[in-house]
């Protein structure tokens, strides 16, 4: 069974189908730890910076999203923890997944990005071409 596994999220609704899956699949053992992350896209930081947006309100906003996905691992209670990064959404859930030694990768098949809703999602495909570990995406 997977002792380890990461779920990338971002808010959107393929997200949170995607960390209910890793929710049903750690939930079959005691011994699974599931690892929620959250990255931050450099381009919308910068977007939001130029807005003169505040840390509080980005942090804030940030945080509304991610409620009802961590909602998901705390009924029944799962192992986990949600880790927030800065960078291009793709390379920086690989380089994640490739270090941290995972025995699962779940992910949602189309995230936030309204120009990505027209194929798979260019994240999603990046992560199954590169990370070692098995992918699952959801859709």
């Amino acid at each position: 069974m997977y002792k380890r596994i990461l779920v990338a999220v971002d808010g959107s609704e393929n997200s949170k189908r995607a960390a209910g899956h890793a929710a049903k699949l750690a939930g079959l053992s005691k011994e699974t730890h599931v690892e929620i992350l959250y990255v931050q896209d450099f381009e919308r930081i910068q977007s939001d910076a130029q807005q003169k947006s505040r840390a509080t309100t980005i942090d804030n906003e940030r945080q509304k999203r991610l409620a009802p996905i961590r909602g998901v691992f705390e009924q029944p209670l799962v192992s986990h923890e949600l880790i927030v990064k800065q960078g291009e959404p793709g390379s920086t859930i690989v380089s994640f997944a490739n270090r941290g030694g995972f025995d699962l990768v779940v992910i949602g098949s189309r995230g936030l990005n309204s120009f990505q809703e027209m194929v798979i999602g260019s994240v999603s495909q990046k992560v199954a071409k590169r990370v070692n570990a098995p992918v699952m995406i959801v859709k």
